[in-house]
């Protein structure tokens, strides 16, 4: 969602404009608008023309308007008489003596002119020639914006590449983790439960049986599955474009909890369990890796 465009226009020897447009990083399509005063309808035709171009993103338009044609100076005549007016009422009503100062009425707010106001017809003119200048400004922002997120989505292959190489590492230690938490279960029933086995209606066939109930329990081969097809969901929702951020977010939370049940199910499990734990937090390192990353894409 990263751009900046700008344009600078000469509309006439006596005016010119110039207007920028740049956007950063939002969750939805935050827009605001500076323009000078008198230009209301311009401005609603912008913010039309913002949300049918832009998806999302905290987008900032300024139009600023430049006259070199030197001012004429001025004064308010319709508020001096109604100055010159309170003070002979005031005075008349208290029957007071004096004359009004110019020279403090002229200091009164309002009272001096000292720009130049463009006229209607001019204005007018002023704001097509915006309108026309703000397609192709949104056409060099969003091309910034998709060269911005052309190099997002390299980093983010690489960092699928990385997590990809982790699951699969864990899916080549899972058998010997999980002979090794069978043979850890059997020896403490065995040892739990010892020579009064029989005494108690219990054989080894039964504790087996608790055993693989148990291991299933702890198996991991369900996570690694969900987690390779979320991966490769995330590569084709990269490959497709359009509006991809809220649903890769979207995916990185069942990566992370997938992540989160596997170091779960394996923790406590000595010799090769812990470099399944090991893998299992480089996955919650990537996926927040990701999560950074996706945060600047529309």
């Amino acid at each position: 969602m990263t751009g900046f465009a700008r344009v600078a226009v000469e509309v006439s020897a006596q005016s010119s404009y110039v207007l920028t447009l740049k956007s950063v990083n939002h969750r939805f399509l935050d827009l605001h608008l500076r323009l000078p005063s008198g230009f209301d309808e311009l401005e609603m035709e912008l913010r039309k023309l913002l949300k049918e171009q832009l998806l999302r993103g905290h987008v900032e338009l300024t139009l600023q308007v430049e006259r070199t044609a030197q001012a004429a100076g001025g004064f308010n005549r319709d508020l001096v008489a109604a100055y010159v007016a309170a003070f002979q009422a005031a005075a008349e009503e208290f029957e007071l003596q004096g004359q009004p100062d110019l020279n403090v009425i002229l200091r009164m707010p309002g009272v001096l002119q000292a720009e130049s106001r463009p006229s209607d017809e001019d204005r007018a003119a002023l704001a097509a020639n915006v309108l026309q200048s703000t397609g192709p400004l949104l056409a060099e922002l969003k091309a910034m914006r998709m060269r911005e997120g052309a190099a997002l989505v390299e980093v983010l292959h690489a960092t699928l590449d990385r997590l990809a190489q982790a699951v699969i590492g864990v899916a080549e230690l899972r058998p010997e983790v999980e002979a090794r938490c069978r043979q850890r279960l059997t020896e403490r029933l065995e040892a739990a439960v010892g020579t009064e086995a029989e005494d108690i209606g219990l054989n080894r066939q039964r504790l087996l049986e608790e055993v693989a109930l148990l291991v299933e329990r702890s198996d991991v081969s369900e996570e690694i599955a969900r987690m390779e097809t979320h991966i490769q969901h995330f590569r084709d929702v990269l490959s497709t474009g359009g509006e991809t951020g809220k649903k890769l977010d979207f995916l990185l939370q069942e990566m992370n909890r997938e992540a989160n049940t596997l170091l779960s199910k394996t923790a406590g499990v000595a010799g090769k369990g812990t470099r399944i734990t090991e893998l299992g937090l480089a996955m919650k390192a990537e996926i927040e890796k990701a999560r950074e990353q996706i945060m600047n894409l529309e």
